[in-house]
Order: structure tokens, then C-alpha cells, then sequence
């Protein structure tokens, strides 16, 4: 029997959804621009069965794939489940088998054997979904990625890179290259749980592994997220820590340590493991990047940061928590790595006092390179928001998205009603060659007034004019991580 009253959070806007889709000709408020030929798509974490653990994170749920399709001015809306080994396992079973978020010491007897021996295939492939090779795939940072259909959202199963990629691990945020087509993809844990292990690789245009580089952090810690630059790769450690003690201990993976420092890693491109170097400093929250480049011989980083714990389901161990004067939120900061220094420290600025959201993005044909806009969602309190229908997002929603200018130093800001809640937003250029700035905001709305989801879609250099379009959806979408935009000639769309 199905149960979700033991979960917390399977409450109002956000209770379980649980089923595939399939949305012809969506209903549409506004003019969809004719520019916009091809797909968003994302990915949400979204629980075919309930929890065994109240307590445990919703990076713990399975993931399904959402794709807006636009052709022509029309929109195509398909929803599909990603069919992993962890998913196929608990739909045999009508039952969840797993336990705590990437704890297999907690998964049922009867898959515990092989999943202590085989971490990975507890993946989900539910934070990311990318296409690069010609192949559209979906991520989650403790595991292979799951290559889908790119029309109808099918599991073709996991993606192996010809057997090069080696890492039992991938990452939920890989790096393409705009000038030469490269990502740079990593897998950390990559040698199993708790393991110090980082695997870094270079995949090129076709989707073949180029090269393959081995080395250790700091400390075992969530590495979410990299940068890259023309010359650099960035690797960010802060602040969340685990052990194979703690895991056999019954504990869910991650505890937060307000006692660790910050490191970045910044490694050359086409070096090796003794070309990285470790720049240190106090303590702050990186989940998320925005963009890097190097000036000379400096690396220059941008990235929405914080200084305390983002995660609740992940809390400090008793003793290692924050202070209680410690700053909460985001802001959008930037942090320098002189080459030159025989010093191992970092500078930091903060480039604007506005607090924001954890989720940033750029213009990615901008990756690597100088770009001048970051785009985030943040809370406005001077706009109005229904807290009646807040429900289980009180003092969680983003009403706002937010164009910040990393030269001009100006703000512009995107309000989408006072009982919307904003996901991730995602930059679409509004063509190929069309300068940096100039296309559209898109993201997805959480309309908590009638209970449906809508993805929204603003000029972004006008973003004070509001919408240009809506497509409504006639229900609700489970919580997006991350999304993308597919322009149409990226995949081989029908």
C-alpha cells in the first residue's frame, strides 16, 4: 500500500504527482516567439514510492524528465520517468527497497548485499539533463548518466563513453566548451563511498573520452559543481563532509562542518594531477556557479554564494554548526586566484548587497569566456506574495528573476506574480549570433492560486516589461534541480 503521510514534505503544492504525461498543442497566454525552435527540458526529483526514512533529502527521489517542445509557435508537452536499475527495482518490488540518500549500509536486506558492493546503481538520474555528442542524457553526481530519447523521453539505459570513463561516479554539472566543443565532465567518490577520489576527463565534440586525470581534495566534500575557463578548471570544496564510518553508522551521506575551510582547485586544461593547485579560505557555500575566466594569471570566478548550510536534510554533527551570527543567503560574488602569488589564498568581493537565489545561470555560448550577465531568481520583498497559499513554501519562495550586470553594475528584475514561485532560470539567445543579452528568460512557475505550473518566458533585456508568453500547464510539476534549453538543431528532433 502506498503511504506518503510519514513525509513531511508531500504536502499542498508539492505533493507527490507520480505520473507520465503527454500535453499536445499547450494552452498559451501570450505570443510564443517564432525564434524559439526547439526544446526545455528538465529534470525533477519526484518519489515513485514513499521514503523509508521521514528524515531523508528529496535528492533521494526518482527522477522525471519533463520537455517543453516549440515548433512554430506551438508547444508539445511530454513527462516520463527515467528508468533506472533503482527505479525498475522498487516498481518489481511495488515498494521502496532504498534507504537514505546515498547510504546503501540502509537499503532493504534485499538488495543491500550488491548495492554496498555498487553504489552507483542506486543512482537516480534526477539533477541534470544535458546533450553533448548527439545524445541527450540525464545526471545524478552518484552515478553513470542515463541517455534518453530525445523525441519521446525513453531510457535507453546508462551511457558508458565507449568504456573510457572510468569513474564510478558523474557529475550533475559538466562543462561545454563554446570554442572548441569539449566537456569537461568529473566524477567525485569516483572510486566508491567516501572515497577522496576525483576523476576528471575531457569528451569531445563526438563524444569520445580524450583524456582522463586522476587526483584527491582536500577533503571528501559534495563537489556539485565546476568552472571552467579558456586555460583553467575551477573545483570548488566547501563546507559539507561525509565518511564510511558515518555511512555504516546509519547516517544519511552528507553532515555540513562549519569548521571546514573553502578550497578551490584550479588545474591547467591538458595538465596533470601535480599541476592543480589549492587556493584556501574561511568557510562558504558553493553549491552553484555562474562562470570563470582567466586574465593573465589570474582565474576569476563569479558564483551565487552563501555562508551557512543551504541543505536542512544534510545538518552539522553535534558541535559543528554555524554560530548563530552567521549570514544567511546568497549573494553574487566574485572570487580571484592570482597564479602569480606564492600565496594560497582567494580574494572575494561581493558585486552586489541584492540577496539571491542558489541556482545561476549565464549565456551559455559564454562558457569560459568573459560574459557580462548572470541571471538568478531571488525573493522581492517589496512585491506582494499571497502568504495564505504559501503553504509548505513559506519563506521558500523566489517571485522574481533577476539580469545582473557584471560590468555596468545594474540590475533589472522579472516579477511573476504575487502567487507564483520561480524555479532555475534558463537564458535562450534569440538566435545563433545573436549578441550576449539578447533572446529570452525562461523557467517554470509554480502557480500556487490554481495549483498548476506554467513556464514562463520574458525578453531578457526588457525583463521589467513581463511576460511575453506563458504555456500553461493543466496541473502541477514536481520540484524542478536543473533544466535546459535544446536549440533545435541539436538533436535530431522530428
Amino acid at each position: 500500500m502506498v503511504d506518503f503521510s510519514r513525509d513531511p514534505t508531500a504536502r499542498g503544492f508539492f505533493a507527490p504527482e507520480r505520473f507520465e504525461s503527454r500535453v499536445y498543442d499547450c494552452e498559451v497566454t501570450g505570443e510564443i516567439p517564432k525564434s524559439l525552435n526547439g526544446a526545455f527540458v528538465r529534470v525533477a526529483t519526484e518519489w515513485l514510492y514513499p521514503p523509508r526514512y521521514p528524515h531523508d533529502s528529496i535528492f533521494n527521489a526518482d527522477g522525471l524528465v519533463a520537455m517543453f517542445r516549440f515548433r512554430n509557435g506551438i508547444v508539445d508537452f511530454t513527462e516520463r520517468w527515467v528508468h533506472t536499475v533503482r527505479w525498475k527495482n522498487d516498481l518489481a518490488a511495488r515498494r521502496q527497497l532504498y534507504g537514505l540518500y546515498r547510504n546503501p549500509f540502509t537499503d532493504d536486506p534485499s538488495i543491500r548485499e550488491e548495492t554496498i558492493a555498487k553504489p552507483y546503481l542506486r543512482t537516480l538520474a534526477n539533477t541534470n539533463i544535458l546533450t553533448h555528442g548527439g545524445k541527450l542524457f540525464a545526471m545524478k553526481e552518484d552515478g553513470p548518466p542515463y541517455e534518453l530519447d530525445p523525441e519521446t523521453l525513453a531510457t535507453r539505459g546508462p551511457m558508458t563513453f565507449g568504456g573510457k570513463y572510468r569513474s564510478e561516479t558523474f557529475s550533475a554539472h559538466p562543462k561545454i566548451d563554446p570554442v572548441s566543443g569539449e566537456m569537461i565532465c568529473y566524477g567525485y567518490e569516483a572510486t566508491g563511498l567516501a572515497s577522496n577520489a576525483i576523476f576528471l576527463y575531457t569528451v569531445n565534440r563526438a563524444g569520445e573520452v580524450t583524456s582522463e586525470v586522476r587526483f584527491e581534495a582536500p577533503y571528501v566534500s559534495m563537489i556539485h559543481d565546476i568552472a571552467i575557463t579558456q586555460k583553467h578548471i575551477v573545483i570548488p570544496v566547501f563546507g559539507f563532509e561525509t565518511s564510511l564510518a558515518r555511512l555504516k553508522a546509519g547516517k544519511i551521506h552528507w553532515a555540513w562542518n562549519a569548521k571546514l575551510p573553502t578550497y578551490f582547485g584550479v588545474l591547467p586544461r591538458g595538465g596533470d594531477a601535480k599541476d592543480i593547485r589549492w587556493f584556501k579560505g574561511p568557510l562558504r557555500e558553493m553549491v552553484h556557479t555562474f562562470n570563470a575566466r582567466t586574465e593573465g594569471e589570474k582565474v576569476i570566478l563569479e558564483a551565487p554564494v552563501g555562508e551557512s548550510n543551504p541543505f536542512p536534510f544534510f545538518p552539522a554533527d553535534p558541535g559543528n554548526g554555524d554560530p548563530p551570527t552567521v549570514k544567511r543567503g546568497w549573494h553574487v560574488r566574485r572570487y580571484t586566484m592570482d597564479l602569480a602569488s606564492r600565496s594560497d589564498g582567494f580574494t572575494e568581493e561581493i558585486l552586489y548587497s541584492q540577496p539571491i537565489g542558489a541556482f545561476g545561470r549565464i549565456d551559455d555560448r559564454y562558457i569560459s569566456l568573459d560574459n557580462r550577465y548572470v541571471y538568478t531568481q531571488f525573493t522581492d520583498p517589496a512585491r506582494p506574495f499571497d502568504e495564505a497559499r504559501a503553504g509548505n513554501l513559506r519563506g521558500r519562495v523566489t517571485n522574481c528573476y533577476a539580469r545582473f550586470d557584471l560590468h555596468g553594475h545594474g540590475m533589472s528584475t522579472y516579477f511573476a506574480g504575487d502567487t507564483h514561485s520561480l524555479g532555475e532560470p534558463v537564458f535562450v539567445p534569440r538566435s545563433a549570433t545573436s549578441p550576449e543579452g539578447d533572446g529570452y528568460l525562461i523557467g517554470i512557475a509554480s502557480n500556487l492560486a490554481e495549483m498548476r505550473s506554467e513556464l514562463v518566458i520574458a525578453d531578457a533585456a526588457r525583463l521589467e516589461a513581463g511576460d511575453v508568453a506563458r504555456v500553461i500547464l493543466p496541473f502541477r510539476l514536481g520540484s524542478q534541480v536543473h533544466g535546459n534549453w535544446l536549440a533545435g538543431d541539436h538533436l535530431a528532433f522530428t
